[in-house]
């Protein structure tokens, strides 16, 4: 049914979840060399967390779960979470005000089926969640499939994670980096690699 909400019976598995999420995120900040201010995009399907196809079973508490788990790793380094909803909202991102300060917000409040059960935990828990169309983040994690790329800056990096599910989610992650211009007479930083 189009507006079903699902909940988990085993509390365990949903701590399982938080506990993958705080690990890839971990690991991302690593591999990804992200700093404070950084913005990371994160696409999460609660379905595939817990097996089921894309879009079937959103779960407002695995949502929260994947949110807290992140959270818990990226607040205390300073960096930003992009949440992209589904594409009922074509892929709007919620993100912190602060991290977009100059962006063009849009009017719409996820719900967990119409954005996505991972979106609505982020915009209930952000202190000034604003919606955008655009995002160019630093680095993301793709939770299930969600495709993310268009969030991504231009030159995206894949990442391989040791944590490489979230729940029975296949998880992918990318890394950005800056585009390598001129010719054979160019040089380059390489920090920016």
């Amino acid at each position: 049914m189009a507006g079903t909400t699902y909940e988990v019976e085993d509390k365990s598995l949903v701590d399982q979840i938080r506990n993958d999420a705080k690990s890839a995120a971990l690991e991302l900040i690593e591999v990804a060399h992200l700093t404070r201010g950084q913005i990371v995009v994160i696409g999460c399907s609660t379905s595939e967390t817990l097996g089921n196809q894309v879009g079937s079973h959103s779960v407002p508490e695995v949502g929260k779960a994947i949110f807290e788990g992140l959270d818990s790793a990226f607040s205390p380094a300073g960096i930003f979470i992009a949440a992209q909803c589904c594409e009922h909202l074509n892929r709007a991102i919620i993100v912190e005000r602060e991290a977009a300060p100059f962006a063009e917000i849009v009017n719409v409040v996820p719900q967990p089926k119409a954005g996505g059960s991972f979106a609505t935990a982020c915009y209930g828990a952000f202190k000034a969640p604003v919606a955008l169309e655009h995002i160019k983040a630093d680095a993301g994690l793709d939770i299930g499939g969600t495709l993310i790329g268009m969030h991504l800056k231009e030159v995206a990096v894949p990442v391989r994670l040791k944590q490489n599910h979230i729940g029975k989610a296949i998880l992918l992650a990318a890394r950005t980096r800056p585009k390598f211009i001129g010719g054979e007479r160019a040089h380059y930083d390489d920090n920016l690699k």
